[in-house]
């Protein structure tokens, strides 16, 4: 049985670099947790076995290409490694090691000059650096660092400047989730260190030190051949946080670039593009920390735009990536090729049919030769898409930093508030069809928005109603096989499933979603209502136009926030109405009949700002003014102003009238007809106010 080592032997005279097929740190909270428990609770003496520390010896050839590096392996005898499997884990000790480092820099027990000559375990600080994070040749400023990235990767600079705080060569330091991910681990182990006691701090520094460096166990493993690495990636990497499938992709990719024959000249171009591609990609889909891009929703909805959409199981978007378009034997798989003729047509694979021409159809061809069934030039367009793609895809999610119109950026808003669904793709295709106007774009935008709210708010149509047409379309749209009138005449068509034959809207299916939710459940009507939101923001922005005002008073990523203390929709007729001035106003009416009012359409207010939901209990002329108790209506939002401009009192005829208005907004915005009023005030489920006339 192979012997087990500490991490102290590990790095004795090794220069260890994350490969470009790799993908960047991946651990999150979760996992450092899991770490530093590990450490704090393993008894001092034991050890504790960490994994499998898979490495592959780097070639000459390779590390002669790193110049700040080829010193400290010509002359001090370090021996380069490409670090295969135990990433993560090798990482997340090293960002230990230097938070170790800087808080033993900041111990108050270190009150010497030269603050490096402090002592760890009998270790200065100056020798744990040289060890662990970098060491600099004598009388120059070269520095190598025994542990980083390979030089093209975007965690390189931010490895060296955000975890080791060395000063930038580039003054670039570009950020992504795997950087990210970097920052917050330094961070956790800063905190953690820094949570001792100043009495206690040194002598817990030495323990996890030596812990981390002693007793933390590793099998190593060197593989030598090129081809054992990218198949040991594939199938090591599914232990800890698994691999998505996009870093799987980047993975084969890279593997294929190895399957072209060693002279081909653009071999080293195709890993280069390869690499930029997934390096821009990473960066797009990490821009907002906050809310990072999820990589297989990107990777997915690219293979529906790219390829052809097919529904036959969850995943088969990657199975059709890596086991058919991308697969090994496509790149040994040798087919003819005409040559030697001026404007000579590639000949292999029919992209369109996906037919594998054979002899018999290159009987009259005179000069021929064998190439891959998948190319070098198809694997470059495919990264080049892809990576073009991600752009689009994160600014689809967040328009405002972009440079398009203002007009633009206020419907991709409406579309992602709306909830786009599967009709992303094909806004991704919109941006990427270089033919396609901003006017364009608007129309499809509107049709799309338009599309949702009537059939999935509305309607109640199940919610993967004609996905498959609309995935299609985003490719036909991006190859220009489709034009933007033709998807929004299809958009058209298939909502006259919402239509009666004269084209009024069809009540039936949404009239029976609502009457159910005064029924059952919570009886809570409108309130109950998927689209409430939605439609109490679109209401209130069409105020805000009309109002001439330059200030919107609703956020919607505030509004869309609701919770049991804080609401931002109020009942105007409170839900629980039991003080006289409600009971004097509405004490008539039976229990269902006050419930229907309550939550009827009409008696639902957007606020400007959440309030605590004890407060909607207020008497109306309480709620409508500006007092020290409550912020009135005349300074909350344009809806509330027009609530409290247009009605001084609040009764069942008002919540019926206001609801009423509410029904022509929603007609107007989204072009349809509800039928005449009584229709309406059925939909409102205020029948009985018509009774009682």
């Amino acid at each position: 049985m192979q012997e087990l080592i500490n991490i102290d032997t590990i790095f004795k005279k090794k220069l260890f670099r994350i490969p470009d097929y790799q993908r960047g740190y991946a651990w999150q909270l979760r996992q450092l947790i899991d770490f530093w428990e590990d450490i704090i609770t393993l008894e001092e003496g034991k050890s504790h076995y960490t994994g499998v520390l898979t490495l592959e010896a780097v070639s000459e050839l390779k590390w002669r290409t790193w110049d700040e590096d080829m010193w400290i392996i010509n002359n001090k005898g370090y021996t380069p490694y490409f670090v295969v499997d135990g990433q993560q884990r090798l990482t997340t000790c090293v960002i230990l090691i230097q938070a170790i480092i800087e808080a033993a820099l900041q111990l108050p027990q270190n009150s010497l000059e030269n603050k490096e000559d402090f002592e760890l375990c009998d270790t200065k600080i100056s020798d744990i650096r040289k060890d662990y994070i970098f060491l600099q040749r004598t009388s120059s400023i070269l520095r190598s660092y025994i542990f980083g990235y390979e030089k093209d990767n975007p965690s390189y600079e931010f490895l060296k400047t955000k975890v080791f705080n060395e000063v930038s060569s580039t003054n670039q330091s570009q950020e992504t989730l795997y950087t990210q991910n970097l920052e917050n681990a330094k961070k956790f182990f800063n905190d953690n260190l820094n949570a001792f006691e100043d009495t206690e701090r040194q002598n817990k520094l030495e323990i996890i030190f030596k812990k981390l460096t002693r007793h933390l166990l590793f099998n190593e493993y060197v593989i030598q051949s090129d081809v054992d690495v990218f198949i040991a990636f594939e199938t090591m990497n599914n232990r800890g946080k698994k691999l998505s499938d996009l870093e799987l992709l980047k993975n084969r990719l890279i593997y294929l670039t190895t399957l072209y024959q060693e002279d081909d000249p653009e071999k080293a171009e195709l890993r280069r593009r390869i690499n930029n591609a997934w390096k821009d990609i990473y960066f797009q889909l990490g821009k907002s920390k906050e809310n990072p891009l999820k990589d297989d929703d990107f990777l997915k909805a690219h293979w529906i735009m790219f390829f052809k959409y097919s529904r036959k199981a969850g995943r088969d978007y990657i199975r059709f990536l890596l086991d058919e378009q991308f697969s090994p034997k496509k790149v040994l798989e040798q087919v003819p090729v005409t040559v030697g003729i001026s404007d000579a047509t590639e000949v292999g694979i029919d992209s369109a049919s996906d037919h594998v021409i054979d002899d018999e159809d290159l009987t009259d061809v005179q000069d021929q030769e064998l190439q891959s069934r998948l190319t070098i030039s198809q694997i470059s367009d495919y990264a080049e898409s892809i990576q073009q793609a991600s752009g689009k895809w994160a600014d689809s999610f967040d328009p405002w930093p972009t440079n398009l119109l203002l007009e633009e950026k206020k419907w991709l808003d409406r579309l992602n508030r709306i909830e786009i669904g599967y009709f992303r793709p094909l806004v991704m295709s919109s941006y990427l069809n270089e033919t396609i106007t901003s006017n364009d774009r608007l129309k499809l935008f509107k049709a799309i928005e338009r599309f949702i709210f009537i059939a999935f708010r509305l309607s109640q149509v199940r919610g993967s109603y004609r996905n498959s047409e609309f995935y299609n379309a985003s490719r036909n749209l991006y190859y220009g096989d489709m034009n933007v009138d033709e998807i929004i005449e299809t958009l058209n068509e298939r909502l006259k499933i919402t239509l009666n034959d004269d084209g009024s809207f069809k009540l039936t299916g949404f009239q029976d979603f609502i009457l159910t939710k005064f029924k059952h459940g919570k009886q809570e009507g409108f309130y109950g209502w998927g689209g409430l939101r939605y439609f109490l923001f679109e209401y209130e922005q069409y105020l805000f136009s009309v109002s001439q005002s330059e200030t919107q008073k609703i956020k919607w990523d505030v509004f869309a926030k609701n919770s049991e203390e804080m609401v931002s929709i109020e009942h105007i007729l409170p839900q629980t109405p039991d003080l006289p001035c409600w009971k004097n106003v509405f004490g008539q009416y039976s229990e269902s009949q006050l419930n229907s009012l309550t939550h009827s359409l009409g008696n639902l207010l957007a606020l400007s700002q959440p309030k605590n939901s004890s407060l909607q209990n207020f008497c109306y002329l309480e709620k409508r003014a500006d007092n020290n108790t409550v912020r009135g209506y005349f300074n909350g939002s344009y809806s509330e102003n027009r609530v409290a401009e247009n009605y001084p009192e609040w009764t069942a005829e008002i919540i019926k009238e206001r609801g009423l208005e509410m029904f022509s907004f929603m007609e107007s915005r989204w072009q349809i007809s509800l039928g005449d009023e009584s229709a309406k005030i059925k939909l409102l489920n205020l029948e009985f106010l018509q009774e009682n006339a």
